[in-house]
């Protein structure tokens, strides 16, 4: 999730949690309500605006490999 914490969730104690994302998972709860595609389209323009000549396309390309990877979605249906 890059090469700080930033973008790491919080447990109840604040304490970041590396299996998490703050997108979906906030000071020890699931914050986000929506399925892995809904989550894709919500990451394309932060990855666009971060990544200086990433298309749209390339970013959707990406985080259709990295998303699923990620604790938060590996028993969930998209």
């Amino acid at each position: 999730m890059g090469e700080t914490d930033e973008l790491y969730g919080t447990d109840t104690d604040g304490i970041k949690n590396t299996d998490y994302c703050k997108y979906c998972y906030d000071q020890g709860e699931v914050i986000f309500n929506g399925n892995m595609e809904e989550m894709i389209e919500f990451c394309i323009p932060n990855m666009v605006k971060a990544n200086e000549g990433m298309t749209e396309d390339e970013a959707r390309k990406m985080m259709k490999e990295f998303i699923p990877t990620l604790k938060y979605w590996e028993n969930k249906n998209s």
